[in-house]
C-alpha cells in the first residue's frame, strides 16, 4: 500500500506490540520507540517482544527501534502513543522536539493524572496540536487476539476525516476491519470508562456473581457511560456503536481483559496492592477510577454513577467489596 507517511509507535506493552503488527501489515517502515534497552535488544535479536505477545514474529528490515523518544519524534508523521496513562507524562518530559505540526494518536485508555486532561487536550494544551491532528483509536478489539489474527474491529476518531480515513487505512487489514468517527472527545472517554466497568464486572465475578448479574451490570454500565459523556461533551452519538457498547462488552466479558482480572482478584479478597503486583501488565482502570470520580465531582451538577462510585469506594477507600456491591445491586435495574 503506498503511504509516505511516517508512522511509530511509542510504548512496548501488548497494546502497542498489536498496533505495530497491524502497521507491518501495510508499512514498509515503522518506528518504534521503547524505554527498556534489554526489550530493544531482544527484539533484535530474537524479532520478538520477550514481555507481551511473544508469538508475533516481526521483520526486523521494517521497524526503526529506538531507546530515544526525540529522534523516534523526529522521524515520524503520525506519532501512536500506547504508554499507560500513569505514565505518559514521565516518558513525554523527554520530549524536545517540537511535534505541533505532527499527528498525534493517543491509543492511551485514560486521563493524564497531572493534568487532569484526556490525551488529546493533554497534547492540544501542552504541545500546541491542533485538535484537527488528535486521533484515538477504540476497539472492540484485543491484543490477544490481534496476535492470533482473529478477526477484530477498531474505530478511529479525528475532527480531520481525511486524517481519520489514512491512519484507518494504515491499520486494516484481513482481520482489522475499520471505520471513522468524529466524536473524538466522546470515544476518548468511552475507552477510559469500560475499563472502569470492566473491574466492575471482575469484582463481581470474584464474589460470586453470575451471568444474570453481570447483564444487568453492563446494562447499566452502557447508560452510566452514556450520562458521563453526554455530560462532558454533548454531541448527536450512538451509544450502542462499536466504539462504545461494543469495547466496553469485550473489556467486560472477555477472559483477555486485563481490567477484569484485576476486579476478579479484587473480588476474591486480594488487596489492591497485591492484585498489582500479580499483574505483569497495567489495569488502566484502577487510574481511570480516580480520574472519573474526580472530573464528576468537578461539575456543578453532579451525574450519577452508582458503578463508578462503587468501584472508588473499593479501590480507594479500602470499603468491602461485598457490602460495596450488596448496595450496588439495590441501585440498578
Amino acid at each position: 500500500m503506498e503511504n509516505p507517511l511516517k508512522y511509530a509507535v511509542f510504548g512496548a506493552g501488548s497494546w502497542a506490540t498489536a498496533i505495530v503488527k497491524m502497521l507491518s501489515e501495510n508499512l514498509s517502515e515503522i518506528g518504534w520507540y521503547m524505554r527498556s534497552v534489554y526489550t530493544k535488544e531482544h527484539l533484535l535479536r530474537e524479532q520478538h517482544n520477550p514481555n507481551y505477545l511473544s508469538s508475533v514474529e516481526f521483520h526486523l528490515e521494517q521497524l526503526k527501534l529506538s531507546n530515544a523518544i526525540n529522534e523516534i519524534a523526529e522521524w515520524a508523521d503520525v506519532l501512536i502513543f500506547v504508554i499507560p496513562s500513569a505514565f505518559i507524562q514521565e516518558e513525554l518530559k523527554k520530549l524536545t522536539v517540537d511535534i505541533s505540526n505532527k499527528t498525534i494518536v493517543s491509543a492511551v485508555k485514560g486521563i493524564v493524572p497531572e493534568s487532569g486532561l484526556l490525551v488529546g487536550e493533554h497534547f492540544n494544551e501542552k504541545y500546541n496540536v491542533p485538535f484537527e491532528s488528535i486521533a484515538v483509536i477504540a476497539g472492540p478489539c484485543h491484543a490477544e487476539e490481534v496476535a492470533l489474527e482473529r478477526l477484530s474491529y477498531l474505530t478511529i476518531s479525528c475532527w480531520d476525516a481525511e486524517k481519520a480515513q489514512h491512519i484507518a487505512d494504515s491499520l486494516s487489514s484481513d482481520y482489522i476491519k475499520t471505520k471513522i468517527s468524529d466524536d473524538v472527545i466522546g470515544v476518548e472517554y468511552a475507552v477510559m470508562l469500560k475499563n472502569i466497568y470492566a473491574i466492575a464486572a471482575g469484582i463481581a465475578h470474584g464474589l460470586g456473581y453470575g451471568d444474570n448479574f453481570q447483564s444487568i451490570l453492563m446494562s447499566n454500565s452502557i447508560r452510566e457511560m452514556k450520562r458521563f459523556i453526554k455530560k462532558m461533551h454533548k454531541m448527536k452519538r450512538n451509544i450502542n456503536n462499536s466504539a462504545y457498547l461494543g469495547d466496553l462488552l469485550v473489556t467486560g466479558y472477555s477472559t483477555f481483559s486485563r481490567n477484569r482480572m484485576f476486579g476478579n482478584m479484587i473480588g476474591k479478597g486480594y488487596t489492591v496492592k497485591s492484585a498489582q503486583m500479580e499483574m505483569n501488565m497495567v489495569a488502566e482502570g484502577y487510574y481511570a477510577t480516580k480520574s472519573a470520580q474526580l472530573l464528576n465531582q468537578k461539575n456543578k451538577k453532579k451525574t450519577q454513577l452508582p458503578i463508578i462510585n462503587a468501584v472508588y469506594e473499593i479501590l480507594y477507600e479500602n470499603k468491602s467489596p461485598k457490602k460495596v456491591f450488596k448496595r450496588l445491586t439495590e441501585k440498578l435495574d
